[in-house]
């Protein structure tokens, strides 16, 4: 039953009420723009001669020291929140951060933005799938359809017919990525209100920063940095204006902002308006980058979104009635990880 239907006919919303929910979903739509925009800025330093690795490790850095200023007074001096959740800080920033991204980062170096962050999107399908092979248990209509929806967009955005050449070592970077978020909203499927959000992210990026910088170290993750300009739309800008845009736009805003709709939206409905970040990205790209992805990938790329769209809402409608489970005295069944959405998502 909808909202609207439990109030009585002719009742109007509080005018404070209606504005609060329009600045949340704006607070989300800004969210999505931001967030958007890592691919073009990354690609922008990429193409300089940066190394996928680099600008990570650049990206984390910048935005783990920016956002400990805000999350240190979240603490309120109860330290003690860190060492009761640090498995969930340093798998956040194993997984949702520094691994996510790193593969993301490698996918944009070979695909364009829109395709690369199409394939990461495809992270709730592979849960579907995943969940439907170890409980042998088919979704319900809704996912099922929204599965079956997005893999048919899965084939038109790699263009299997040879009209547009695909990179098959991005296509594995991409998919990876997708698997790592997937991972991710397994781990933290159970939900936990006990580490401000702040925190997680700051702690989580703070965690991933290390990662690349160990790795570096011992060399296992190449290195490589540029002084040259960028070129960004119609403007050739210092290698810092890019940088500074991935940082300070297209990680600390982003998840300030990320963090602030879903406060005022709620996790899972903020998580459904970022599904608006795919059109972001493409525009962005198309405007600072002149790529846009072909007439075939785009059909695709609309079949993968409304996919996940459809996904996303059969989790809003909460869980399966119990008429749905086949055989057996009805048992309880732990949480699927998309009946919870984390107010800090490992979103590129």
């Amino acid at each position: 039953m909808s909202a609207a239907s439990d109030r009585a006919p002719g009742l109007r919303v509080p005018a404070d009420k209606r504005s609060f929910l329009a600045s949340g979903l704006g607070i989300a739509l800004f969210s999505s723009a931001v967030f958007g925009l890592s691919g073009s800025f990354a690609k922008a330093l990429l193409e300089t001669g940066w190394s996928p690795g680099a600008a990570v490790t650049a990206r984390l850095t910048g935005a783990a020291l920016i956002l400990a200023i805000p999350a240190v007074p979240a603490l309120r001096g109860r330290w003690h929140q860190l060492r009761d959740n640090w498995v969930t800080i340093l798998l956040f920033g194993l997984i949702g951060v520094a691994a996510c991204q790193l593969f993301y980062f490698n996918a944009v170096a070979r695909l364009s933005v829109g395709v690369a962050l199409l394939l990461e999107y495809l992270a709730p399908v592979i849960i579907v799938l995943w969940l439907w092979a170890a409980s042998r248990k088919r979704p319900r209509v809704l996912t099922f359809g929204g599965t079956l929806l997005s893999l048919a967009g899965l084939v038109l955005v790699l263009d299997l017919t040879g009209a547009v050449k695909i990179d098959l070592v991005g296509v594995f970077w991409g998919m990876a990525a997708a698997v790592c978020l997937a991972i991710y909203f397994f781990i933290t499927a159970k939900e936990n209100d006990s580490l401000p959000p702040i925190v997680l992210a700051s702690g989580g990026l703070l965690v991933g920063a290390a990662v690349m910088w160990l790795a570096a170290a011992t060399g296992l993750l190449p290195m490589a940095f540029s002084t040259a300009d960028t070129k960004l739309g119609p403007w050739v800008t210092p290698w810092w204006v890019s940088l500074a845009g991935l940082v300070i736009l297209a990680t600390v805003l982003a998840y300030v902002s990320g963090i602030m709709a879903a406060r005022a939206l709620g996790s899972k409905v903020a998580s459904f308006v970022s599904l608006t970040e795919v059109l972001f990205a493409v525009v962005w790209a198309w405007l600072l980058l002149g790529e846009l992805p072909g007439a075939i990938q785009l059909l695709g790329g609309a079949l993968i979104v409304g996919g996940v769209i459809l996904v996303r809402l059969d989790e809003l409608r909460g869980p399966a009635p119990a008429s749905a489970t086949t055989g057996g005295p009805e048992a309880p069944k732990a949480a699927s990880p998309l009946e919870h959405a984390n107010d800090v998502e490992p979103v590129p």
